[in-house]
């Protein structure tokens, strides 16, 4: 590959900040290198500490994210970005489209194919610049994101003519509050949880309060009988909000999940699903709804309820309709998805055992990474992209932590060695592969073939020996956080699968591939003696990125998506957030300001269905 051209040769300028003396001004400059560099059929645009834009059919541009914050309650009143020393060049080969994401599970390699932008006469984007508003939670502070993308090329695919800008100056007007908002300091943490758990939950209630962490538990029939709300569901999202406001709670812990392994669609503590439907499911659950409490409107924050459109249909994103989200978390939330006293009291001990005993402890610094070949790029890059994305996980954590590698291309990958690998104890527990609801697996594609190579299914977690040792633990694959599941439900999907696709030859497809009485997810944490202290997975199908698309000799499987989150999730604990919930939100908040979760649906999907099951206060390595 030869570089084609050169637009500028100092890197990316740090923005300079100057406030006017009433404070309701920035004034921004940045400056942005662009190298276009010549492939075997396309021109591919890259650009220092820039993101690639990655909209399936679009050319792939680079732009930069610059993020301010403010406080809440503040006024955006204008957001300008000129563009300066604009060149424009004609280009002798065309710019690279995106290829689509790709779930996790397809054994098909994805084609960047132009879409119908490359046929008409128009600069994509159409402006320099685009930005955000949303209101969320930094920290201990409520804020204001102004997320800003900036554009440093705009492409004509018509006439394969660029325009490239040498600098972008950047003005920013806004109003301060009159007086601080949101800012009760009378509790830190609200546990919404059934009655009947209520005495199993006092122990954890007194063990957060020796720790600071000031508590208050609020039933699910005390809010169901006081708040209002169209449903169950927004009458507890009422409640969250008003205990923001009137204590200043900054974490929830919902404690409760169905009411039976069995069967059941009776919910101990109500549930929100999504109904964004990417063409393989309508819809699946999200707990992101109950922490995204409030959205920008004119500079106040008001309650965001997920149905922008008013039709009744939440989270939507289908032909029927489309609904415009803030999506920010305002709390931190975690869901212990508790069916019985018993599952409680399990949790509540290994919580406090957990907090107690870790820190100091030798185990803790290892971290457990299991993964093997997600995709079929056998005949391009050839990445191992869930062992890319174990090593990345790897490199973010602290320089301290040591290395328990489950990999295919070590030729260990096998249940009994991921069984004995979490036995070990670990930090940090690492899946990145494909999964169902109850199970998670890796793939080979030798010979031209794909196959499964299990690595752990739910029957066989009670054989985990890591008691006292537990992992918080990230899964990357399809569905290992549907805690939705129940026996019922999962024998009865697998039994019109061999009835339907596979004696009758119709189309049939269900996300169960053995009998679950629990999630893959879920499963892991709840188990008495061993497993994990927390996970965090997807409810419904993952997404990712195969190859390198972009040229930049970085794999694309850890640059967008779910592979971004999980590697992401090491990076800000290497910052220092180590209370569980504020490290899960951050990569949240970080990919919503990163991506524009409203322009492309499987950046949205990513964040609404990425689930913590776990204590949202828990001290990552325990309390000294």
């Amino acid at each position: 590959m030869k570089k084609v051209v050169a637009i500028l040769l100092a890197s990316l300028l740090a923005f300079t900040v100057s406030f006017a003396s009433n404070g309701k001004y920035i004034n921004d400059a940045v400056k942005i290198s662009v190298d276009l560099q010549e492939g075997n059929s396309y021109i591919y645009a890259l650009a220092p500490n820039c993101q690639t834009f990655r909209l399936a059919g679009y050319p792939m541009l680079p732009y930069y994210v610059k993020t301010y914050e403010f406080p809440v309650g503040t006024k955006i009143e204008k957001v300008e970005v000129n563009a300066k020393g604009i060149e424009e060049i004609h280009l002798d080969k065309k710019i690279a489209p995106a290829p689509p994401a790709v779930v996790r599970g397809s054994s098909v390699l994805p084609k960047a194919e132009e879409g119908k932008i490359y046929s008409q006469d128009v600069f994509y984007p159409e402006k320099w610049y685009e930005y955000r508003i949303g209101v969320g939670i930094k920290g201990e502070r409520r804020v204001v994101f102004l997320s800003l993308h900036i554009y440093p090329m705009r492409y004509n695919a018509y006439r394969n003519v660029a325009e490239v800008a040498e600098q972008f100056n950047i003005n920013i007007k806004y109003e301060l509050p009159e007086k601080a908002m949101l800012n009760k300091d009378e509790y830190d943490l609200l546990i919404i949880a059934p009655e009947m758990f209520s005495d199993e939950l006092q122990p954890l209630i007194e063990h957060k309060e020796s720790h600071g962490i000031k508590t208050t538990l609020m039933t699910v029939e005390s809010i169901l009988s006081t708040y209002s709300g169209r449903d169950d569901a927004e009458k507890v999202k009422y409640a969250i909000k008003d205990a923001i406001e009137s204590y200043g709670i900054k974490y929830v812990m919902l404690v409760g999940g169905l009411d039976s392994m069995i069967k059941s669609d009776t919910w101990l503590v109500p549930v929100r699903y999504s109904h964004l439907d990417d063409q393989a499911e309508k819809s699946y659950l999200t707990d992101l709804y109950f922490a995204d409490v409030y959205k920008y409107e004119d500079g106040q924050p008001v309650f965001d309820d997920w149905d922008s459109n008013g039709n009744g249909i939440f989270a939507e994103w289908s032909m029927r309709g489309k609904d415009i989200m803030d999506l920010y978390p305002d709390v931190y939330v975690g869901r212990l998805a508790c069916r019985s006293e018993k599952e409680v009291e399990i949790m509540v001990n290994k919580i406090i055992y957990y907090e107690q005993n870790t820190a100091g402890s030798g185990w803790f610094k290892r971290a457990i990474l299991i993964g093997g070949d997600t995709f079929d790029d056998t005949a391009t890059t050839n990445f191992y992209e869930g062992e890319v994305a174990n090593q990345a996980f790897l490199d973010n954590l602290p320089d301290d932590f040591t290395a328990i590698k489950v990999w295919y291309s070590e030729g260990n990958m096998k249940q009994s060695n991921v069984i004995d690998a979490i036995s070990q104890g670990g930090g940090f527990l690492h899946f990145s592969g494909h999964g169902s609801p109850g199970e998670w697996l890796a793939k080979s594609f030798e010979g031209g073939q794909a196959k499964y190579i299990l690595g752990l299914d739910i029957y066989h977690m009670p054989m985990l020996k890591n008691e006292g040792m537990y992992p918080v633990t990230i899964i990357g694959g399809c569905h290992n956080s549907m805690f939705n599941a129940t026996l019922y439900d999962s024998i009865t999907e697998i039994i019109k699968s061999i009835i339907l696709k596979y004696i009758l030859g119709k189309p049939f497809t269900t996300w169960y591939w053995i009998p679950c009485p629990e999630c893959f997810g879920w499963f892991i944490v709840r188990q008495p003696a061993g497993g994990a202290i927390a996970s965090i997975g997807c409810t419904g199908l993952g997404y990712g990125t195969v190859g390198d698309y972009n040229e930049d000799g970085i794999p694309d499987c850890i640059q967008a998506l779910l592979g971004w989150a999980e590697v992401n999730f090491a990076k800000f604990y290497a910052e220092g957030i180590d209370m569980l919930g504020m490290t899960h939100s951050t990569v949240i908040t970080e990919y919503i300001n990163t991506f524009d979760c409203n322009k492309d649906r499987t950046d949205r999907k990513t964040v609404e269905e990425w689930v913590l099951l776990g204590d949202p206060t828990l001290k990552i390595g325990g309390y000294e």
